[in-house]
C-alpha cells in the first residue's frame, strides 16, 4: 500500500474530512505543526498509521524536519491543505523527489511576488506597491489613491487588512496590522516557514466591484473563486464558487457552491484564472483563485492559492459535483491515473448546491451586535426556519464549544474573531443565499444572551486560511462590498 505524509497546520479544509478521504487511498502518517481539533483528535489517531508532533526546537529547519519524517515512514507522497505550509512542504518535496507545487510555491503565498508576476505578465489587477518598514508605507501612500488597503503579504483569513482613508492614518495603520499578526502567530494563524513573514505587507488600490452585469439576483458578493487543480503543470479548472458580500473590512462572510453565473460570463472569469495559474508556473497542487467582478465585465485578480479552498469548499464540491477533490489529488501525487474534469462544472451539472457561513458578530447591514451573545448550535438549528429540503449543520473542529461566548468582531482581526462555521445544503444556490440571509438575520435574536462579564474564549481554528478571502473591493462609503486576501 502506498504512504502518504500528511503535514498538518491551521487552515484549510476541516482534518477530519481530509483525512478519512486520504486514509481511504493510501497509509497516513501525520506530521501536526498544529494541535489537532479536540473534535477529531480521536479519529484521527485510528485513520492514521502515526500521528507526530514536532518539539518547538525542531521547527527552526521545518522543511528538514517534513523531509527526514517522510524517509523515516517511506513516504510516497507528501501533501498539505494548510496555507501556512505551502512553501515548506512544496521544498521537502523538492528535495525528496516527490510531485508537489515546485520551486514557484511561494508566488502563490508572497501576495508581493504574485503581483509582481501577475504585473510582468500584464494581468488585470489593483495597482500595488509592497511595504516592509513604516517609511515605505508612507511612499505608498502618497504615490496610491486613497482609499487603499493595507495587508500582511503572507497572511489568510483577511487578518491584518485595514483600510486607510487618508496618508495621516497611515502610521496608526501599520501599528495595528503588526500587532495583530504577532496575535495571529500566538494562535497559530501565520507562515511556518519563511522568516520574517509577518513584517512583509503590500499596499492596493481599492477598485470598484459590482455585481451588476454578472448575477440576477441581489445578494450575491462582488467576486468568486475558481476552484482547481494543477496536475503535471497542466491547469485543470473545476467549479466557479460564489460569495456573499464581505464584513468590513473585506472579510469573507460565506462560500456557495456553484456561482450562478451565466455559462459565457462564467467561461471568462475561468479564462483569467487559468492566466493567473499559468503564470505562476505551479506543478502539482489544487488552487483556489479569486476574482473581484466589475462594471462592464471588467476583473481584476485578487490572489492564487497553491492549494484547495478552505473553510467547507472541497466538501461543498464533493456533494455537490460528486468529486472527492482530496483523494483525487492523493491518487495524482501517488502517479495513479485521475480523470479531471473535461471542463469547468457549473449550474447545470450540479446535483443541488452547498455553501458554507462564517458565524461573525455582524449583522446582514454590517453592524455588530448590539449585545454578546453565546454560542449554542442546538438552538441555531432549531430555532431558525430554513427553506424546505435544506439541511444546515455546525463544524465542530471549527466551531466553539457550545456555552460559548461569540467574540466580538474585529474588523483588523478578521476571521480570528469568528464564533462557528456552518454548511448547508439545499436544492439550489439561490436557495443557499436566502437561507445564510436569513441565519445571519436571526442570529443576533436567537443567541442566547452572555452574562454580564462573561470573556470569549479564543477564538476557533479559522477556515477561511482557506478561502484565503479576496482582496481589494469596492468604493469606501458605505462599506464596500468585495473580499480581501
Amino acid at each position: 500500500m502506498s504512504t502518504v505524509l500528511l503535514v498538518h497546520a491551521k487552515g484549510g479544509p476541516p482534518l477530519g474530512h481530509v483525512l478519512s478521504r486520504a486514509a481511504a487511498r493510501a497509509e497516513v502518517h501525520l506530521l501536526a505543526l498544529s494541535a489537532l481539533p479536540s473534535a477529531v483528535d480521536a479519529s484521527a489517531r485510528v485513520l492514521c498509521a502515526s500521528v507526530v508532533t514536532p518539539a518547538g526546537t525542531e521547527r527552526f529547519d521545518l522543511v528538514s524536519q517534513i523531509v527526514s519524517r517522510a524517509e523515516a515512514v517511506g513516504a510516497d507522497a507528501v501533501l498539505t491543505f494548510s496555507e501556512y505550509a505551502v512553501v515548506a512542504v512544496a521544498e521537502a518535496c523538492e528535495v525528496l523527489g516527490l510531485a508537489g507545487a515546485g520551486g514557484a510555491a511561494a508566488l502563490a503565498r508572497d501576495k508581493r511576488k504574485m503581483r509582481d508576476t501577475w504585473h510582468s505578465r500584464g494581468l488585470p489587477q489593483p495597482e500595488f506597491r509592497p511595504v516592509a518598514t513604516q517609511a515605505e508605507l508612507h511612499e505608498a501612500a502618497a504615490g496610491l489613491p486613497v482609499p487603499m488597503l493595507l495587508k500582511s503579504a503572507w497572511s489568510a483569513g483577511s487578518t491584518a487588512h485595514q483600510i486607510i482613508g487618508s496618508p495621516q492614518e497611515a502610521d496608526a495603520a501599520w501599528r495595528r496590522s503588526r500587532e495583530v499578526m504577532a496575535e495571529s502567530a500566538q494562535l497559530g494563524f501565520a507562515e511556518l516557514h519563511v522568516a520574517e513573514a509577518d513584517a512583509h505587507f503590500v499596499v492596493e488600490q481599492i477598485v470598484t466591484g459590482t455585481t451588476a452585469g454578472w448575477f440576477d439576483e441581489p445578494g450575491w458578493g462582488d467576486y468568486v473563486s475558481v476552484e482547481g487543480v494543477v496536475a503535471d503543470g497542466v491547469f485543470h479548472p473545476v467549479c466557479v464558487s460564489g460569495r456573499m458580500p464581505t464584513v468590513e473590512p473585506f472579510t469573507e462572510r460565506a462560500g456557495i457552491t456553484p456561482a450562478l453565473l451565466p455559462a459565457d460570463l462564467q467561461e471568462r472569469v475561468v479564462a483569467l484564472a487559468r492566466e493567473a495559474v499559468d503564470a505562476l508556473g505551479l506543478r502539482d497542487c489544487g488552487t483556489h483563485t479569486e476574482i473581484k467582478l466589475g462594471a462592464g465585465g471588467k476583473m481584476w485578480l485578487i490572489e492564487t492559492a497553491a492549494r484547495f479552498g478552505g473553510a467547507m469548499t472541497v466538501p461543498q464540491i464533493e456533494e455537490v459535483f460528486r468529486l472527492d477533490l482530496v483523494g483525487m489529488l492523493v491518487d495524482h501525487l501517488l502517479g495513479r491515473p485521475v480523470v479531471w474534469p473535461e471542463r469547468t462544472l457549473g449550474p447545470e451539472q450540479a446535483r443541488g448546491a452547498a455553501g458554507s457561513l462564517v458565524v461573525l458578530a455582524v449583522d446582514g447591514r454590517g453592524e455588530a451586535w448590539r449585545d454578546r451573545r453565546v454560542w449554542d448550535s442546538s438552538v441555531v438549528k432549531e430555532a431558525v426556519a430554513l427553506s424546505e429540503g435544506s439541511n444546515l449543520s455546525v463544524v465542530p473542529e471549527s466551531s466553539l464549544h457550545d456555552g460559548s461566548t461569540v467574540p466580538v468582531y474585529d474588523p483588523v482581526g478578521g476571521a480570528n474573531t469568528m464564533a462557528a462555521l456552518c454548511l448547508l445544503s439545499a436544492t439550489d444556490a439561490r436557495t443557499v443565499l436566502r437561507d445564510f440571509t436569513t441565519l445571519v438575520d436571526a442570529l443576533p435574536a436567537v443567541l442566547p444572551p452572555a452574562l454580564p462579564g462573561s470573556q470569549p474564549p479564543p477564538a476557533p481554528q479559522a477556515p477561511l486560511a482557506s478561502q484565503s478571502a479576496p482582496a481589494v473591493p469596492a468604493a469606501p462609503q458605505p462599506a464596500p462590498e468585495g473580499a480581501a486576501a
